[in-house]
């Protein structure tokens, strides 16, 4: 899939394409939870995903986005973002909007979409995401999850 959007902008699923050195300079320099992330780990994840989606001016990758899925039940939003200089013009929407209504079979109108945002709500909104139900807490469990965002 490739997508132009508005303004030169590029949307592209191609797993080939990504610039896992400019994905990895924004994630460890960069993000809130993903600092200090080494290299070979962001290009690790990058294979694991079960997709990818680059956001591109010209040849420069200015986003991104990856899901990791069973493709039946559920799937993980993660790594999501664009470069401060891009933002404000609903690029992040359309990447997001790309991610979760793609036209992948794995992307089903079954499964659970799930997330972690500290600072995102209003847009994950805009697509259907609400809180979690106080209900169900959500348990983390790994390398990295220590109760702090």
């Amino acid at each position: 899939m490739r997508r132009e959007l508005a303004g030169g902008f590029e949307l592209d699923d191609d797993p080939g394409r990504i610039d896992v050195d400019a994905v990895h300079a924004f994630i460890s320099r960069e993000s809130y939870w993903g600092r200090g992330r080494p290299r070979e780990r962001v290009e690790r994840t990058i294979k694991g995903s079960t997709r990818v989606v680059g956001l591109y001016l010209d040849a420069e990758q200015v986003g991104f986005a990856r899901a990791v899925s069973d493709g039946v039940t559920v799937a993980y939003l993660a790594d999501v973002y664009v470069l401060a200089a891009y933002r404000g013009r609903g690029l992040g929407l359309e990447l997001v909007r790309e991610i979760v209504d793609g036209a992948s079979d794995e992307q089903s109108a079954d499964v659970r979409w799930l997330l972690h945002t500290a600072d995102a709500q209003g847009l994950y909104a805009k697509l259907g995401f609400a809180e979690g139900l106080p209900t169900y807490p959500l348990m983390e469990r790994g390398r990295g999850y220590d109760g702090r965002p």
